[in-house]
This record gives C-alpha cells, structure tokens and sequence, in this order.
C-alpha cells in the first residue's frame, strides 16, 4: 500500500440483460475507468460474441453464474473481490452468483433488474417471440430469427429513430447470439423465482438497487420495494428508463463509483475491527459516499483473463435492443 494517496480500487464485472451485450456498457466504462478502477464489460454465454452452445441446459440460470463467478474470480486481486453489476436479466444471474458464495464479490448493484419474473406488457411480448420460436422448432430457429428481424424488430428500430449504424450492429448482435440461449434466457425471465429473502438473510455484501424513473420492464415501485426488503442502497434515475447506462451513463457511472468506494471503505473498516487494528465503523455505503482518489485506469483489454474468457470491449457502438413486440429491451 502506498504511504499516500489511494491504493488501487478493486475491479468492476459488468454483466448486460438478456439479447445483450458488453456493448451497453460502453457510455459508462471510460468515466468508471477513471475513477481508479478496473471495469470489464462481458457477452454471456451465447450472447453475441461468446461462443453458445445447441443444448439449451447450457443457458440455465446455473450455468450462466458459474461462468461469471468464473471471471470474478481471474480477475480479483488474491482474492481481496470484485464490484459485480448486473442490467436486468444480468441482475437474476448475478445474484444467482452472490448466493452461491463461489467467487469474491464486495458489491453487487442491480442496475434496471428486480426481484424475480418479468410481467406485464413486456412478458406479453415475450412470450409471444418465444412461442414463435417453439413453433419453428430448433432446426429453423436461427432462420426465423433472421425473419423476425427483417420484418419486425429491424423495421421498428428504424421506425424509432435509430441510428443506421446503430441498426447493422443491433442486426448483427442478434443474429450472432445463440438461438437456444434465446429461448432459454427468455424463459428464465418468465418463471424466474423471487429470491429476495434468500439474498437478504445472506447479508454477505453491499448492494444497490439503481433504476430509471421511467423503468418499462419491472415497475420502479417494485425495484423500490426489492431495495426495503434488502436493506439495500436505493437510486432512481430522473429521465431514465430500462438502460441508465445509455440513457444517462454520466450520472450512472457517478453513483456507481460512489458506492463502490464507500463499499471498499465499509470492509477494510470491518476488516480493520475483527483484526483489532481499528474500531469498527458505523453506517451504510451511502452514508459513507465518498469521491475516488487518483489511481492507475485500466479498461479490460487483450490478454487480461476476463478477455480470454469471453469477449470484452471491441466496437464503438452503444445500443439497448431486445427481442420484442412492442416496448424496448430487458
């Protein structure tokens, strides 16, 4: 540890939702960097760049967990944990990744995520994407999602203002990711249980609960109760919706640094105290915000073990796009 200044921040895994990618993140990573820390954005499995797989028990909530605990845990430092975030869908996995103790995490933020399955309209719309896809049957889903495509989703992003370029890459996203994951990540939405208690009673690490005001996907009341139920740390965005990350990625990477900081400052204070080198400190990660200090800036980039697990940052583009039928991504 340096005999000043601030020692270098733990690292941040940033995990998108469902029919998404690193790409999301993209508007954030650069102010996050800066703050002094490590930030890896990452496809899942089966998801854009990562390589899939044919059998959908490869995409169950598990699996999916395993491989991020398995990144969480090349790239903490000897152990000491990793900030893990998770957009939506990402938010189900990522505390599946909590629950199972299986990696060193300090935080865990749900970012546009709640409490258990997706409903109302945007359910609607998904189950009939995924009831379309059950009808073409395995060996013609790829074929119709490139029909879905052509004649509804791509149409619609076009009808919405999106850029052209925006539009090539959202086509190609969609069409790389893996059908069975799809259908698979899609279903999970749909019947994933409430396990709010569970994590609650865990109480292993800080977490905080940040969402749009305008919030399409699940209800900001209902991510505002999921928050009261964990005792956690609670941010509503003005102006955002379903992706603060692209809708307002300033004021998101803010609130983000400022709570793993403080997340960072509460441990080595308990730490301190269970070692009888400092009294325990009082309060939560938000009474305690502070702003970061300066340190080495680092965005993941070849060779570091995150890159050679799955894909990182690679493209210039930034996008929020989902399968659906009316409303915009999970």
């Amino acid at each position: 540890m340096p005999g000043s200044g601030v020692c270098e921040r733990r690292p941040a895994l940033l995990v998108p939702g469902y029919t998404g990618s690193k790409e999301d993140f993209l508007a954030v990573l650069q102010p996050l960097a800066v703050a002094g820390r490590r930030v890896l954005a990452i496809d899942m499995r089966g998801q854009y760049e990562t390589p899939g797989a044919a059998d959908h028990r490869h995409y169950q909530p598990d699996a999916l967990a395993a491989d991020v605990a398995g990144i969480a845990t090349a790239i903490s430092q000897d152990g000491q944990g990793v900030h893990l975030l998770g957009h939506s869908l990402g938010g189900l996995i990522t505390r599946q990744v909590v629950l199972a103790q299986t990696a060193p995490i300090t935080s865990l933020t749900f970012l546009g995520s709640g409490p258990g399955s997706l409903n109302g309209p945007r359910a609607a719309a998904l189950r009939a994407t995924l009831a379309d896809l059950d009808k073409a049957g395995p060996a013609h889903r790829s074929e119709r999602i490139s029909q879905l495509w052509d004649t509804e989703f791509g149409p619609q992003a076009i009808a919405d203002g999106v850029p052209p370029h925006i539009v090539a890459f959202l086509r190609e996203r969609m069409l790389r990711s893996a059908p069975e994951g799809l259908v698979a990540m899609g279903r999970y939405l749909l019947h994933c249980p409430d396990q709010t208690a569970a994590l609650a009673a865990l109480a292993a690490v800080a977490i905080l609960v940040l969402y749009g005001e305008n919030d399409d996907a699940w209800a900001p009341s209902a991510q505002e109760r999921m928050a009261r139920r964990l005792g956690a740390e609670r941010v509503c965005i003005p102006a955002a919706a379903h992706s603060p990350a692209i809708e307002a990625p300033e004021t998101t990477a803010g609130t983000l640094t400022s709570f793993w900081n403080a997340a960072e400052g509460s441990e080595r204070r308990r730490k301190a105290a269970v070692q009888g080198a400092a009294p325990a400190g009082r309060g939560s990660p938000a009474a305690e915000l502070s702003g970061a200090g300066p340190a080495a800036t680092e965005l993941s980039g070849e060779g570091s073990p995150a890159a050679e697990l799955s894909g990182v940052i690679r493209r210039g583009l930034a996008a929020d796009w989902v399968i659906r039928r009316g409303g915009s991504g999970h």
